[in-house]
């Protein structure tokens, strides 16, 4: 019991029962947290009906109300190391993470000498599929505007396909942690490297989803131009 996948939702019933399934079945014993936030189309419920099959590797947070992702990953990072877990995941619930790259990001930490491992769509061998132009535009261009502003080292800091071995999460500060969007993806990175941790990036495939909505907003992409700033001023 080493290894926990964290995974936000929000109305996402189409997916979670295929996307839980998936990770589970996996080699070497991943387990799941989902952190829902009061979805009304019932993806909870689905969730605790799979804990009668699965319940000791299958776990549920359950939020009033859409609260934001990096809130969502905090209480998941916190009840994970409240549990003891060595390594622990980011990823979506929609497959636009592709699951079997657990194990790639996984092994970059044990025994590829990384603290942080980032699915990173910028590197070699990287890339993204069925995203309209604008949508890669926003993203290379939020990716470059926070290297040239904070100097991190990171192709893709919006990448939210993360391993985080537990020793940096119980490192950074996460009380003050204080973005909710694209703008956590980035404070995260940014925290662990400035705290002298090892990020290695791991080429993947992101693969826009096909069901469900995306959770993208003009607030997210806000926020994350303003916040760069911040921590960069070390607000």
């Amino acid at each position: 019991m080493d290894k926990l996948v964290i995974i936000p939702t929000y109305n996402e019933k189409e997916n979670i029962e295929r996307i839980i399934l998936k990770v589970l079945s996996l080699p070497g014993s991943f387990h799941v947290l989902i952190v829902d936030d009061g979805s009304p189309d019932g993806t909870a419920g689905i969730v605790k009906n799979m804990q009668q099959s699965y319940g000791e590797q299958l776990h549920l947070l359950e939020r009033s109300g859409k609260q934001g992702l990096g809130t969502a990953y905090i209480a998941g990072f916190r009840w994970g190391l409240g549990k003891g877990y060595q390594y622990l995941f980011e990823m979506d619930a929609d497959f636009s993470h592709n699951p079997d790259d657990l194990l790639r990001l996984h092994q970059a930490c044990s025994t590829g000498g990384a603290d942080v491992a980032v699915g990173s769509r910028y590197v070699k061998g990287g890339k993204v599929v069925n995203w309209p132009w604008d949508r890669i535009f926003i993203s290379k261009g939020g990716a470059m505007y926070t290297r040239i502003i904070t100097f991190m080292p990171v192709k893709d800091p919006t990448a939210g396909f993360i391993c985080y071995k537990a020793k940096v999460l119980q490192t950074i500060p996460l009380d003050k942690v204080q973005f909710v969007g694209y703008a956590f993806q980035i404070e995260m990175k940014f925290r662990a490297w400035k705290l002298g941790f090892k990020i290695q990036e791991v080429p993947i495939t992101f693969v826009d989803r096909a069901e469900g909505q995306s959770k993208m907003t003009k607030g997210i992409v806000k926020e994350a131009m303003y916040g760069v700033w911040r921590m960069k001023r070390g607000d």
